[in-house]
């Protein structure tokens, strides 16, 4: 049963029961009202509409006769399962409810969203797709999270309430802060930390404080698009710097021409889209630039749980390398953290970092655009942090994707050999690699979805975007099979 919302004018010179008939006639052809939908009865609607039982009974009576409700003993009214073809496309048209839309005047923000061509890449729906970003979501504790959900919503009601923190659950700050001291290095108090609602809400609050339109903002060549769409919207200049197996040329960065930049944004433990780690010595320089030019530095630790290859400790390289915010001792450095990538994406919980000075700040803007995050997710968050859970399944994951990406790489050496050029492969849940081809990006998309396989471009992530044979390959989300079989098709599809 649903409530209508009928407004009738006792001053008008058309009777009430006419008035109704034509808003019910006119909800229907609209399709306010749904065919087989159930309408209030004849005594709920007066008493609803304040009007007389009989004005509702007359209306309905027309509406009835004219085969746009029906009535089914025991059980109501409801809107005719089907009507004349030539009703459904005849709605009458009434000047005086003719809408005649206001223009609309669009902020400057608006209006360069209005103008910034944006598109997004379409879900890949194909037998095996190497879409990147999905976690393996089939490995996840579902039992375990429900047993936590269920235990928090049983034993009090607090988590309906609004939230005291602006920041955050304070025991979920605290979990997070202990956690990051001891996988990331990241030098943090409690208080430093916001909770946000993911990676794209944290880039919104720093681009709201620190930029205005014309600021310059250096971004990675190639680096994350959704990133560069953010700081386009607020107006911002981009330096785009490139990036090579180092991770950020940083000597790049300081041959810029003399300008004013505010902000530098980077993936340094594992760079989107390449993979690439930014070395230890580019680390320091880039923390000594900041300095120099009094520039802030926005590290997007986005997935650094997953790296490979630090099982041989004897090997230097092989050590996990740590944040850069955990280098930095002029406080140039914002964190930023998502739990998107280990634990579900529909969790929408990140959080960010920040130098203490900007704390109050940082905490009022993230009010005033969302008051909170769902304090019930926070709370059970917290003991899945506390109790040793995140790191157990971190663990656990690490191994599978692992193994995942070891026959990855296996597959395109064996079906591609030489015509596969693979980077990145030593962390993160995807790959990116470059095809030797005769074609074009498009023609090999095309050519793996003949095959079954779906791909993904790396070419919308470069500044100046060109055919370069480069495709991301995320594997989180596949299994063995299906790696070796998508890659086998792969390769019969590109040689044809």
């Amino acid at each position: 049963m649903i409530d209508l919302a009928i407004t009738l004018d006792s001053q008008s010179s058309l009777p009430l029961h006419q008035q109704l008939y034509e808003e019910l006639r006119r909800a229907i052809l609209s399709g306010r009202l749904l065919p087989r939908q159930k309408i209030p009865s004849t005594r709920s609607l007066a008493q609803s509409l304040q009007v007389s039982r009989t004005t509702v009974t007359q209306g309905y009576d027309r509406l009835l006769s004219e085969g746009y409700l029906e009535t089914i003993v025991g059980s109501g009214t409801y809107v005719c399962a089907q009507l004349p073809d030539d009703l459904l496309h005849s709605a009458p048209i009434d000047p005086a409810t003719t809408i005649n839309p206001l223009p609309i005047h669009l902020s400057d923000y608006g209006e360069r969203l209005r103008q910034m061509p944006f598109s997004l890449q379409p879900s890949i729906d194909l037998p095996i797709s190497f879409r990147y970003g999905q976690p393996a979501l089939q490995q996840f504790p579902i039992a375990l999270w429900r047993k936590l959900l269920s235990r928090y919503c049983l034993n009090n009601t607090a988590w309906l309430d609004y939230a005291i923190d602006w920041q955050g659950y304070p025991p979920l700050r605290d979990a997070i802060a202990n956690y990051l001291t001891r996988s990331r290095a990241v030098q943090c108090d409690p208080q430093q930390i916001i909770l946000t609602n993911g990676t794209q809400q944290a880039l919104d609050l720093i681009m709201r404080l620190m930029i205005n339109p014309g600021d310059g903002i250096a971004i990675e060549d190639p680096g994350y698009l959704s990133a560069r769409r953010v700081f386009l919207s607020y107006g911002a200049e981009l330096c785009p710097i490139p990036v090579d197996e180092s991770g950020l040329v940083v000597e790049k960065l300081a041959q810029l021409p003399d300008r004013s930049l505010r902000l530098v944004y980077v993936t340094p433990s594992h760079q989107f889209p390449t993979g690439s780690i930014l070395s230890l010595t580019r680390r320091l320089e880039l923390l000594v630039w900041a300095e120099q030019h009094r520039c802030l530095i926005l590290e997007d630790d986005y997935d650094s749980e997953y790296r490979y290859g630090v099982r041989e400790a004897s090997l230097k390289e092989n050590r996990p390398i740590p944040s850069l915010q955990g280098l930095d001792r002029n406080h140039s450095v914002i964190y930023m953290g998502t739990f998107s990538k280990v634990l579900f994406p529909s969790l929408r919980m990140g959080y960010l970092v920040v130098p203490p000075s900007l704390v109050p700040l940082v905490a009022q803007a993230k009010w005033l655009g969302d008051r909170q995050l769902p304090t019930l997710e926070q709370h059970v968050l917290t003991e899945f942090i506390a109790a040793g859970h995140l790191e157990s399944h971190i663990r656990k994951m690490r191994s599978h994707y692992d193994q995942l990406r070891q026959i990855l790489v296996h597959a395109l050496k064996t079906h591609f050999g030489d015509r596969v050029r693979v980077f990145g492969e030593k962390a993160g849940i995807h790959v990116m690699v470059q095809f030797h081809t005769p074609w074009c990006d498009a023609e090999v998309i095309e050519r793996a979805a003949q095959v079954g396989v779906g791909l993904m471009s790396a070419q919308p992530h470069y500044y100046y975007p060109d055919d370069r044979g480069e495709f991301i390959l995320g594997y989180a989300d596949l299994d063995a099979a299906q790696i070796t079989t998508g890659i086998k098709r792969l390769a019969q599809g590109l040689s044809q």
